[in-house]
């Protein structure tokens, strides 16, 4: 393809994209292919010969867009949104012609300096603690990885080496502490609670630790709090077992609950002071327990300085991650990691190869991204947050995140004009509501009425106007509703609603 052929195929894939988004409304959400559609459609082999960009374009209709759900549709409602725009897309494309792997400054300087500049933006408008910044006091600042679950997983390694070393400090001849090492990582333990993502416990996996789950409670909110952190950490301690991270989450996944983030860091305090250990505990080998905020979701609404209350106690943990593929317009993926000390991080990850070497790395003057991250090469993601950013500036970002909570107002407020059908079991928060359905009679059990709302929401799957995601929470089934893509709109909602209501009214009816 010569440059001319590639402007031709760019210019009618950019309106065949164009007339995708103005149309995807009108498109069923969810595929109906059954697993294995696409390779009776292909053939076994890869082509011998090139085959023309007519013949390749014809395909995406016929065989890749049947396969497609369209998470931009107002109707996708599951999970969490994964948002796009079109400057996101612009960013993309400008990124894909500029391609290189990026891991060291001289590879590309822009690559590298936009991330610390766009990353300090951020930060700062979602009024981080000024730790967190790369200008800031104790040498922090923030990076870009491709998921949250890639930047748990990377703090993990660096808490983990961390909470070795000091623990280990007392040691003074290398052998005996190597032996100390290696003894003391067999009773490390990760925590999170029984709401926090898995990637937490995907992280423990792969960190070679032990994961243990922090219980949560309906009277608390399901968030985790310390008093159930505190005898998680006490009944680990008697076993021998040494607790050394903790996931936090601001927006858990089944709820968008916000653990209780004082009452955690005082516990925290008490058990592993931060970077204030004593000559003493430090003789007894003790180490600090690192603390991660999740935001993967709900840090977006940080943008809005209502909630902004919630960010002075960041400064009392040790990283915090959001994404901003999921509600701020840059299309996945892109999660923006900050760290409170960078060289967490580097001593950790940092390697040193001849090859890598270069007088800008060897000066100290420039950041190298490769140490801050598990793989050596990296994108050039912070040119789509720039484009993003510019477009549509703080003050449209923060009426982009208004609006979808708003909507989940709207919605819940539908869901209580109908008690006879409906009940809330948590929400709105951030745009996500769970409920379900009411008994058919007064007395109906839990397990009953978790029947009849399961019978509902697979009904309105098969139907496939809408599309939504369910979980468990506690013992009972819930529907999750969460109308936070980009096209959405009060009338979508108001169907969303009407699909429910025909659900819901057939399926008690056929009880």
């Amino acid at each position: 393809m010569d440059s001319q052929q590639f402007r031709e195929a760019a210019v009618s894939s950019i309106d065949e994209i164009v007339k995708y988004y103005d149309t995807i409304e009108d498109r069923r959400v969810a595929p109906t292919v059954e697993p294995g559609y696409l390779r009776k459609l292909l053939p076994q082999e890869a082509p011998q010969d090139p085959e023309t960009w007519e013949d390749i374009h014809k395909d995406m209709e016929t065989k890749v867009l049947p396969g497609i759900t369209h998470w931009q549709s107002p109707n996708f409602l599951a999970w969490f949104p994964a948002s796009s725009s079109y400057p996101a897309m612009l960013g993309e494309m400008y990124s894909t012609a500029f391609t290189g792997a990026a891991f060291n400054w001289i590879c590309s300087p822009v690559v590298t300096e936009l991330e610390t500049i766009v990353l300090d933006w951020m930060a700062r408008a979602f009024a981080l603690p000024p730790c967190y910044l790369s200008t800031g006091p104790t040498y922090g600042g923030g990076v870009i990885h491709g998921t949250a679950s890639e930047a748990i997983a990377t703090v993990m390694v660096a808490a983990r080496d961390k909470y070795l070393r000091e623990a280990t400090a007392h040691i003074a001849d290398d052998e005996e502490r190597e032996d100390a090492i290696a003894l003391r990582r067999t009773r490390l333990v990760a925590l999170g609670s029984v709401a926090t993502h898995s990637a937490t416990k995907k992280a423990a996996q792969i960190t070679g630790v032990r994961f243990r789950a922090v219980p949560v409670h309906a009277e608390d909110g399901y968030k985790m709090t310390g008093a159930e952190l505190r005898k998680t950490v006490a009944a680990l301690h008697a076993k021998g077992l040494e607790v050394f991270y903790v996931t936090v989450t601001l927006g858990t996944t089944d709820t968008c609950a916000i653990d209780d983030f004082d009452s955690i860091a005082d516990v925290l305090d008490e058990i592993a002071p931060a970077a204030t250990l004593t000559p003493e505990q430090k003789r007894q080998g003790q180490g600090e327990v690192w603390v991660h905020v999740d935001a993967a979701y709900a840090g977006a609404a940080l943008l809005c300085p209502e909630y902004q209350h919630l960010t002075p106690v960041l400064a009392r943990f040790h990283s915090y991650n959001t994404n901003l593929h999921k509600w701020l317009l840059v299309n996945f993926d892109c999660s923006l990691l900050y760290v409170r000390d960078r060289t967490w991080l580097t001593d950790a990850l940092s390697v040193s190869l001849a090859i890598l070497k270069n007088a800008h790395t060897d000066s100290g003057l420039v950041t190298d991204y490769r140490d801050w991250q598990i793989p050596l090469g990296r994108r050039f993601r912070s040119l789509k947050v720039w484009f993003v950013v510019r477009t549509y500036g703080i003050r449209g970002l923060q009426a982009h995140v208004r609006k979808h909570m708003g909507l989940a107002e709207e919605f819940a407020a539908l869901l209580r004009t109908r008690p006879d059908l409906f009940e809330i079991v948590t929400g709105p928060r951030f745009a996500l509501t769970a409920f379900r359905l009411k008994g058919k009679s007064p007395g109906a059990t839990t397990l009953e009425v978790n029947a009849l709302t399961k019978k509902s929401y697979e009904d309105v799957l098969a139907d496939g106007q809408i599309f939504l995601s369910s979980t468990v929470v506690g013992d009972v089934f819930a529907i999750r509703h969460c109308p936070a893509t980009p096209f959405v709109e009060a009338r979508h909602v108001q169907k969303h609603f009407e699909v429910l209501v025909a659900s819901a009214e057939k399926a008690l009816a056929d009880v």
